[in-house]
């Protein structure tokens, strides 16, 4: 059996395919503490404003607010509302600086550092701004967080998150084969045999798990528990979808999550027409990222750039968008015309 596999991280390297080499060296290490930042200065300023005011901070505070007057409607400690903040911002923190540190030039970190200055920002400043509300009043049913303020917070976020991505620079671009057109085969002698392996992941869905786990550490402190509880369970189903490995041999094509090695999708040979590969742009042609589900074609979509396209037996595509596409279009081709010469003979 011809092994395509490769490497300590077990992805798959086709004929004539060129490295596009690791990650420049001094990148990784710059990005993840440009990314780690704003968490940073978020924690330095939420507990610079908590020591200020803390001796006139009633017992409990108000920390929710509803309707366009910001009527206080729930309490908390004080330690509560500043340990659960200082949590989940050095959860997100450790876990965007960790992420841009291994994946660094990876597409869609720009992104991701982008949206962690805004969420860092936020974070801060609707803590700080709730932490001087409360200060020097007698009875925290009287705070009020105005609508203003915030604005003001969210004009924070955004002016800090489009920083983020400027600082952070563009993304390299991997270089990948060409795609587009029908895909060449694979020159396997008779009887031989190989398989192809790659891992996808999404910044984004990592991010978002993230965020997911430090919310609902945050709101675990509040009365809302029952929310805590939802948020958490939904951790584990968001980031099933941020690493995927994508398998192709003789059988067709599977994906499993990195976390659960069980397929959750395979593709037998015998409903595939025609593999090809292309360049795939989420937005355009699925109207979004992860597993999506559109007339006449489906896919899994955690990027834009080469994607892998089987067209189905039924006339609707399944797309993956993954580095090597054009290889892993090029051995399925080849598994199909040797079974289609074993159904003429």
């Amino acid at each position: 059996m011809a092994d395509m596999k490769a490497g300590k991280t077990g992805e798959a390297r086709g004929a004539g395919e060129e490295s596009s080499g690791p990650p420049e060296p001094a990148s990784g290490p710059l990005r993840s503490w440009l990314a780690a930042f704003p968490f940073i200065a978020s924690i330095a300023s939420v507990a610079g404003i908590y020591a200020a005011v803390s001796d006139r901070l009633p017992e409990p505070i108000a920390t929710h607010f509803h309707g366009l007057d910001g009527r206080a409607d729930g309490y908390s400690s004080a330690q509560g509302l500043l340990t659960g903040t200082l949590i989940a911002t050095l959860v997100l923190g450790v876990g965007l600086g960790v992420l841009v540190r291994l994946r660094s030039t990876a597409p869609g970190i720009r992104w991701s550092i982008s949206l962690g200055w805004g969420v860092a920002t936020l974070l801060g400043a609707l803590t700080s701004v709730t932490l001087l509300d409360n200060a020097g009043v007698t009875d925290a049913a009287e705070v009020r967080l105005r609508l203003w303020q915030v604005a003001a917070a969210v004009a924070a976020a955004v002016l800090c998150g489009a920083l983020g991505w400027l600082l952070a620079g563009p993304d390299r671009r991997p270089q990948t084969q060409p795609a587009g057109g029908r895909a060449q085969r694979l020159a396997l002698a008779r009887g031989e045999t190989a398989g192809w392996s790659r891992s996808i992941s999404s910044p984004l869905l990592v991010i978002t798990s993230v965020v997911l786990l430090a919310v609902s550490v945050a709101v675990a402190f509040t009365p809302g528990r029952l929310a805590a509880v939802v948020l958490f369970l939904s951790v584990p189903m968001v980031g099933a979808l941020a690493s995927v490995r994508v398998t192709v041999d003789r059988r067709g094509l599977a994906l499993a999550s990195t976390l659960v090695p069980y397929p959750f999708r395979r593709i037998r040979l015998d409903r595939v027409e025609e593999a090809t590969s292309r360049r795939i742009v989420p937005l355009v042609d699925f109207g979004g990222w992860g597993y999506r589900v559109r007339p006449g074609r489906s896919g899994l979509v955690l990027r834009s750039g080469d994607g892998l396209v089987l067209r189905l037996t039924n006339g609707r595509e399944f797309v993956v968008t993954v580095d090597d596409a054009a290889t892993a279009a090029a051995l399925v081709n080849t598994y199909l015309d040797r079974a289609r010469e074993r159904q003429g003979d």
